[in-house]
């Protein structure tokens, strides 16, 4: 999508401090960390929110998956890390381009924090 903030940063249009990428996923350091780690990873393809996974795409979502376990092994975090995604803006979502929030670092609460 030609407006989409996240196509342009995996398009290389708006800078990003990338921490991995391959033909499918792209991996950035968020701009307002929440956490000594805050990555964002999506799909290079443009898939709005989570409730527009299908049977189509739902191998790229699984791919996201796997690369979120491997920097997790690389990056040695035993003590834990969690996945964040919002779907909607009541639920938060601020970039309709789906994308998963990868935090580490810190010990975390439940529900929020």
């Amino acid at each position: 999508m030609a407006d989409c903030l996240f196509c342009k940063i995996v398009k290389g249009e708006i800078p990003s401090k990338k921490v991995y990428e391959d033909e499918t996923v792209y991996v950035f350091e968020d701009i307002e960390p929440t956490a000594p780690i805050h990555y964002l990873v999506i799909p290079k393809e443009h898939i709005s929110k989570l409730d527009e996974i299908t049977e189509e795409n739902s191998g790229v979502i699984a791919h996201i998956f796997e690369v979120i376990s491997k920097l997790a092994k690389d990056m040695g975090l035993k003590d834990g890390f969690r996945v964040v995604s919002n779907c909607g803006a009541q639920a938060g979502q601020s970039v309709f381009h789906i994308h998963f929030h990868m935090l580490a670092g810190r010990e975390f609460g439940w529900p929020a924090g």
